[in-house]
């Protein structure tokens, strides 16, 4: 009996996989696997090719649903769904393992070959030049032209020689993914963490009801919004492309008589709050913002992403983000959708959904402001159901104090209390209430909460907007240093934290933290065991001396920026963020496991938030946030709240 199959396979499909995401790109009608590469056991790596003719053995067949056969594959979500859609039976994901997610877990790269890369491969870039032109040649439509007799697809008989080099290179794909493995497989995730993704699998697999008839007049809408704003602008300022960033410019420099570098987003808004702003150059500006908007285009994104059932599947990735383990969105972005604040959602959904601008404009001062809020409202429960939606209440501040052990904060969580109060109350010595005495200091309270928990300075009330909240910038290092003095145990673990993490570098050691936090040294990785048990890594670490003189904590990680593989800085402060943001992250995954043993059927999460659906008054919101809420053995003492909403389409309350 065969025990494990290795799979890597080539497919054709006239979707675009980076567009539409893999599941919109195998439901193509013109979608097929056209070659399969596989490794049985200990035997050679083999491939079938199925563009011209050749069958999966009836071994590998069996072995593809065999719950005691363990599939592997790089990205497995891919071939689990490709091959779903060609053998029209759904691969069961507690089958399979994802070679991927191993990478990702250790801090490692996404893809294929980055992870060899940081692995210290032997890097062979013709391969990789020659597989990505032969995947561009086979793989993609291409363009009709008189040479190649106005064909729009490239097939094995075009190019023999490329299509035998082809499968070579599909082979050496999984002698790469099993070389990967061998390496990492003493690292494997629990299996508590493997049942996570079976769940995530699950899920995406789900998907969630796009209201397609609010999503096209959207689009319609907006069309219609941006020509007029186009049109008004061009008469305004008499330009052919006022679209044209040097031309507007030309254009404002000559009606204000000042020198203006650019004209971003943070310049318009700087202008449009000038009191002193002429009229006329105020409307040109605001038209500019209206035409440059570019919320509308998550519709697009929902139309190219639905599949033929009427539903996106794959909106989030498993360890998107490989330093704490939280999801990252895929496709329409759901994580940073967004707001709304319209009080009359469904008045102008019905407005939207019936293409009415008229009634649009006549209502609303700023109907393409109203398309940006109902884009979530794009979401819908299926007819007959309804989402309840659950989330936790300040998560990651519960989470710091509680592993501070910054006792009044814990009280204030216990009490039920308003962190920005007591924060601001803590840091001004005077009682503060929302709505009552020393109101006004509850900005200030908030404004800290967000911005200086992870050793954030005036910077970081900056960035967070503090001064665009009217808080004067001389006053900022005064609420620095008061929130600092306020919260002593939580500036003592960001030093804790940093020396921990020095002793386990330099010495080889573990070193217990708090709360069950343990800093390890192993195989080359600074591994951070959370109070889950779960841990986090930092691939090859280094103390390099900085410009300071002081020994700096460094790794190598993805730049978010550049997405190059390259070495990483961090300190004490950023060592708390991801342990505070990877154990929250561990609560919510608790919260989904026990959630989806309850028998609810989970569609999507955001952030700290579960979108449910079930059938129309079959579900308590109650119980939904009593088992959000429910702490597990591992975080006990930790404050959780979890509230929530009942609607028949997602929105922000």
């Amino acid at each position: 009996m065969m025990r494990q199959l290795g799979i890597d396979i080539e497919t054709y499909s006239s979707w675009d996989i980076t567009q539409v995401g893999v599941y919109a790109y195998a439901d193509a009608p013109d979608f097929e696997v056209l070659l399969f590469a596989y490794k049985a056991d200990d035997a050679p790596v083999r491939i079938i090719d199925l563009a011209q003719g050749e069958e999966l053995p009836a071994e590998i067949l069996q072995a593809l649903y065999d719950p005691e056969c363990l599939k592997t594959a790089y990205n497995a979500n891919f071939e689990m769904t490709c091959l779903s859609r060609m053998l029209k039976r759904q691969m069961d994901p507690a089958q399979w393992s994802c070679t991927s997610v191993l990478a990702l877990t250790l801090g490692l790269p996404g893809y294929l070959a980055g992870v060899g890369g940081a692995l210290h491969f032997a890097e062979d870039k013709q391969k990789m030049s020659v597989g990505k032109r032969l995947i561009n040649y086979f793989c993609k439509p291409c363009k009709p032209t008189k040479a190649n007799g106005m064909r729009e697809r490239n097939l094995p008989e075009h190019k023999p020689e490329d299509w035998e080099l082809f499968k070579e290179y599909c082979k050496q794909d999984v002698v790469s993914e099993q070389e990967i493995r061998a390496r990492l497989e003493r690292f494997l995730p629990s299996p508590k963490e493997h049942k996570l993704w079976e769940l995530d699998q699950r899920i995406n697999n789900a998907g969630i009801l796009i209201d397609t008839q609010l999503v096209d007049n959207a689009i319609n809408l907006d069309y219609a919004i941006r020509s007029a704003a186009l049109q008004e602008l061009r008469s305004r300022t008499g330009l052919d492309n006022p679209n044209s960033v040097s031309q507007l410019k030309a254009w404002l420099e000559q009606e204000t008589g000042q020198k203006i570098d650019s004209l971003d987003k943070q310049f318009v808004e700087d202008q449009l709050k000038r009191k002193d702003l002429p009229g006329g150059t105020r409307k040109v500006l605001e038209l500019k913002t209206l035409i440059s908007k570019t919320s509308v285009k998550k519709y697009e994104a929902m139309k190219e992403a639905k599949c033929s059932d009427g539903r996106i599947h794959g909106l989030l990735q498993f360890y998107g983000a490989n330093r704490t383990g939280r999801w990252a969105g895929r496709l329409v972005q759901v994580h940073n959708l967004p707001q709304n604040h319209l009080e009359d959602l469904d008045l102008a959904r019905q407005l939207v959904r019936s293409g009415d601008l008229g009634m649009l404009q006549m209502l609303y001062d700023n109907p393409s402001d109203v398309l940006s809020q109902l884009i979530r409202t794009a979401l819908v429960a299926r007819p007959g159901c309804e989402f309840l939606v659950a989330d936790f209440s300040a998560i990651e501040a519960r989470v710091i104090a509680w592993l501070a052990g910054e006792k009044w904060r814990l009280k204030t969580f216990a009490d039920g209390g308003d962190i920005y109060c007591a924060s601001a109350s803590a840091m001004f010595g005077v009682p503060v209430e929302r709505h009552g005495q020393n109101s006004h200091l509850r900005q200030k309270g908030k404004i800290a909460e967000l911005a200086l928990g992870y050793q954030g300075s005036v910077g970081a009330l900056i960035s967070m907007g503090a001064t665009k909240m009217g808080i004067p910038e001389k006053e900022l290092p005064d609420i620095v240093s008061k929130w600092r003095y306020a919260s002593p145990h939580i500036v003592k673990m960001w030093w804790d934290a940093e020396a921990a993490a020095k002793k386990a570098l330099q010495y080889k050691t573990s070193v217990p933290f708090t709360r069950g936090i343990v800093f390890s040294v192993e195989a080359g990785i600074l591994f951070i065991r959370l109070p889950s048990g779960r841990r986090i890594a930092y691939p090859s670490p280094k103390l390099v001396e900085n410009d300071t003189g002081k020994a700096s904590i460094t790794y190598m990680g993805v730049n978010q920026a550049s997405k190059a593989w390259c070495r990483l800085e961090t300190y004490g402060g950023k060592l708390v963020e991801n342990i505070v943001q990877a154990t929250a992250r561990d609560c919510l995954a608790d919260a989904m496991l026990r959630l989806d043993a309850a028998g609810y059927q989970i569609l999507m999460h955001v952030h700290d938030e579960v979108i449910v659906e079930a059938p129309v008054g079959s579900a308590k919101l109650e119980d939904l946030t009593r088992i959000m809420a429910t702490n597990s053995a591992w975080n006990r003492g930790l404050p959780l709240a979890a509230a929530g909403y009942v609607t028949p389409y997602y929105k922000k309350e």
